[in-house]
């Protein structure tokens, strides 16, 4: 919406009002496999996405029903961050879990 305004010179200066939209938000997902411990991924969504047992063990069994399970939503760099890090904790530990990331 343009608006106009008078200076003191009589000159109308129009403003253009802008619209920012927010930045797209992205799903983190883990993916299920047949040998990442349930333990594991419970805690792994515990630490990595401030999810209390309860909320974290629901959202692995979803994992290990579904195939999949979101566990947060977050801006690209954040969700991006988290990624590399639950990867990198799994691969460290030994295990194939595999998270990913996906626009909302």
């Amino acid at each position: 919406m343009a608006t106009q305004h008078d200076n003191d010179n009589g000159t109308v200066l129009a403003r253009q009002e802008q619209k920012l939209k927010p930045p797209p938000m992205y799903q983190v997902l883990l993916l299920n496999d047949d040998y990442t411990p349930m333990e594991f991924v419970v805690a792994i969504i515990q630490e990595y996405f401030n999810k209390d047992r309860e909320t974290a063990t629901q959202i692995m069994l979803k994992v290990h029903r579904d195939g999949k399970g979101m566990c947060g939503v977050y801006p690209k760099d954040i969700a991006s961050t988290k990624v590399e890090l639950v990867l990198t904790h799994a691969r460290k530990a030994g295990h194939p879990l595999q998270c990913v990331m996906e626009e909302a």
